[in-house]
């Protein structure tokens, strides 16, 4: 079966969305699809196998991102089709989507999207001169407008299914989070990554994972971080990441005096330094309100961290069942006084690190390829 995939973000580019793609992209073939992927050229970053790239513009607001050259895009999905295709699949709701579902229409073919992102809280940030609730009923009208438009709609979390629903979504939805694989978290050296970032061994780390941007509630954590150090004058917050909001989160840390106990360590790589980072710290600290599904608390679980986070919108689903994972309280001194006694207690986090690991097997990587895969031949003409 083939399958093609379009969207307006991928590798170098980090984030979710990307890092979701590659994932499913690599497991797929073990249920015999084959995937040809449509994707924004980056200038560092050129094609590969099955992986098209379009020309694109960089856009003034977000320098991260691209937006593909309409003509481009055009005609790297008209050679994508040059050999049979079975079924179309939009993971953003871009130029990829209005170019995926014409391609649909034009083939005869069935055609899924995956809503990854809650643009619904997303769009103030980058958007801040407009009013909030005409940003909101404009995301809302879009996402319901395109998802009716399609033969399925895969979300990550059943959060984003309850939203999509109460937008108006009549589509077909399907709950399939991304998988992890778990193997690449589970070898971490611990000494190794402290060593190199020269933090004593018997300090209390923190860490936060992702793309450092406003909609990740970093700010919140700094806040929280500022009340714990009153308690834990030791405590160290590591941010590993990259992203927009960073200069005015370093303002933040001076303004609130914690410099020496937040540190900035920039993006990690995925295959050899990430493991090592979450094997490093003693537990996982993430605020964010608006994940749809949270892989990051799931990396962590799968290298043996424990998890304090807010169980907020998609990231329910990991955090509520209570397996290696602990509800944090939404307001800064709440969080504080928790991530404080999580850290003071190594007996929790032992025994958290165990159902952890157990939990994130559950979220293995090849058993959510079969389950697409299943859903790929279920929709094919």
């Amino acid at each position: 079966m083939h399958v093609l995939m379009l969207s307006d973000v991928y590798f170098p580019r980090i984030n979710g969305v990307s890092t979701s793609i590659e994932t499913f992209r690599r497991d797929l073939g073990g249920s015999d699809i084959r995937v040809t992927l449509v994707a924004p050229a980056y200038e560092e970053h050129p094609g590969g196998e099955d992986v098209l790239r379009v020309r694109a513009r960089r856009l003034p607001f977000d320098p991260e991102d691209r937006l593909m050259v309409w003509r481009s895009l055009r005609r790297k999905v008209d050679e994508a089709c040059r050999e049979p295709v079975d079924l179309i699949h939009i993971q953003t709701p871009f130029a990829a989507h209005y170019a995926g579902v014409g391609a649909a229409r034009r083939l005869g073919r069935p055609v899924v999207a995956t809503y990854h992102t809650h643009f619904e809280e997303y769009i103030g940030h980058y958007l801040p001169v407009l009013p909030r609730p005409l940003l909101r009923a404009t995301a809302r009208g879009i996402a319901r407008g395109q998802c009716n438009g399609l033969d399925a709609v895969i979300v990550p979390s059943r959060a984003m299914e309850q939203t999509l629903q109460g937008y108006g979504v009549t589509a077909a939805t399907h709950v399939l989070p991304t998988g992890i694989p778990i193997e690449r978290f589970n070898g971490g050296d611990r000494g190794r990554f402290r060593t190199r970032h020269d933090i004593a061994e018997h300090r209390p780390v923190a860490l936060f994972v992702g793309r450092v941007a406003h909609e990740k509630n970093i700010d919140f954590l700094l806040r929280a971080v500022a009340i714990a150090a009153r308690a834990m004058p030791e405590l160290l917050l590591v941010v590993a990441g990259e992203g927009p909001a960073l200069p005015s989160l370093l303002r933040q840390a001076a303004s609130l005096g914690i410099e020496g106990n937040v540190r900035f360590i920039g993006y990690m790589d995925r295959s050899t330094e990430l493991p090592d980072c979450y094997a490093g710290a003693d537990a996982f600290a993430f605020a964010s309100r608006t994940e749809t599904q949270g892989l990051v608390l799931l990396e962590a679980m799968a290298a043996g961290l424990p998890v304090y986070a807010f169980a907020a919108m998609g990231t329910r689903d990991i955090v509520e069942p209570g397996r290696g994972a602990i509800a944090a309280a939404q307001h800064e001194a709440g969080f504080a006084d928790g991530l404080v006694r999580l850290l003071r207690d190594p007996a929790l986090r032992a025994r958290m690190a165990v159902e952890g690991s157990c939990f994130a097997n559950d979220w293995s990587a090849p058993e959510r390829a079969r389950q697409l895969a299943h859903l790929y031949r279920s929709l094919k003409r």
